[in-house]
């Protein structure tokens, strides 16, 4: 593994060359002046008694897991069920369970999950500004004691800022994706599908591969005031150093102009042309690199501007109108399955 790449990045400008270059950068020092974080660095009492100010008292989702867990949220051996319980709780309770188990020698695994701050923690944002993306980005809270993430990826770009303790990043290209072992799409720990394998503990004979991804793989160490910008489908894992930690984390995408969701187009690929012969597939892919991944450039040159039609530049109507003709198709592909 090699360590990422690190910028004294401070401004929207300077984001938006990350967000071209499309490689994850570690920023140091980036929220070093907030107030939460030298909250932080007071002690988990001054942390907890700083956020106290902003809790709304909202439930948030929560997850926790016994100790043998080792505080990897995860599958159980089945692959049906997990290793772990998740429910809503209060983030006072979070508070008081962090610091009543803080010095325990095993820890139950506990954490407090993507926690919306402007109805979770109303003023957070405004005392704790990024100068990197505008108000209109809102952050997100995550706070618990040594867990692990498992390698997932996001359908957004993201900035992540390390608040209290300190966080191992450890990221692969979304090209590794057949080195990673992926999970069930179906049933997910959090949402997002994730690496069967440790990272802590790889074993290689049931997955081979992995040395290959682990050859490429990125990784960084970040103390609190610290960020890293982690790009878009970039696979991430992350563990949680010590016995309180929190992160305050940035998620946003380019607007899309009414064109649907890309996983939702993935998933519509999966139903109709994963099951098609070997053949069939490889034209398909043929038409993909062409049109839509544009691997030997402009598709449309050829053809005047007037005539181009979907492969011209469509505007925000034209593409909510050929977002509601796929989604009468669907809607009628399905009914006719039902009949």
């Amino acid at each position: 593994m090699k360590a990422i790449f690190e910028s004294r990045a401070t401004s929207p400008e300077a984001l938006g060359a990350l967000t071209t270059t499309a490689e994850p950068v570690v920023i140091r020092g980036l929220v070093s002046h907030w107030p939460v974080v030298a909250a932080g660095r007071a002690g988990h009492e001054s942390l907890f008694d700083y956020l106290s100010r902003f809790d709304a008292g909202q439930s948030v989702a929560t997850v926790f897991a016994p100790a043998e867990a080792g505080g990897r949220f995860f599958y159980a051996d089945d692959l049906a069920n997990m290793n772990f319980r998740g429910g809503r709780a209060r983030l006072r309770k979070t508070f008081d369970f962090l610091a009543q188990h803080a010095d325990d020698a095993e820890q139950t695994a506990l954490a407090a999950q993507s926690v919306p701050a402007w109805n979770a923690l109303p003023g957070f944002a405004e005392e704790n500004p990024l100068p990197l993306l505008g108000p209109e980005v809102e952050p997100r809270a995550w706070i618990g004691n040594r867990v692990i993430v498992a390698a997932h990826h996001d359908p957004f770009e993201n900035i992540a800022c390390v608040v209290a303790g300190r966080r191992r990043f450890t990221l692969f290209p979304p090209d590794q994706v057949e080195n990673l072992y992926m999970g069930p799409f179906e049933r997910t720990p959090a949402g997002a599908t994730i690496s069967l394998v440790s990272l802590e503990d790889p074993d290689l004979e049931t997955f081979p591969r992995f040395a290959q991804a682990l050859e490429v793989a990125q990784t960084a160490e970040l103390e609190p005031g610290d960020a890293i910008y982690v790009p878009y489908l970039w696979w991430h894992h992350v563990r949680s150093l010590e016995t309180v930690n929190m992160l305050v984390n940035y998620w946003w995408t380019p607007p899309n102009q009414g064109r649907g969701l890309a996983r939702d187009a993935f998933m519509h690929a999966m139903l109709t042309l994963r099951a098609l012969p070997p053949a069939h597939r490889q034209a398909w892919k043929a038409m993909f690199d062409h049109y839509v991944f544009r691997t030997e450039g402009d598709a449309n040159e050829h053809l005047p501007a007037q005539a181009r039609g979907i492969l011209g530049d469509l505007d925000e109507g034209a593409a909510r109108e050929l977002l509601t003709i796929l989604s009468r198709v669907l809607a009628e592909s399905a009914a006719a399955k039902r009949s």
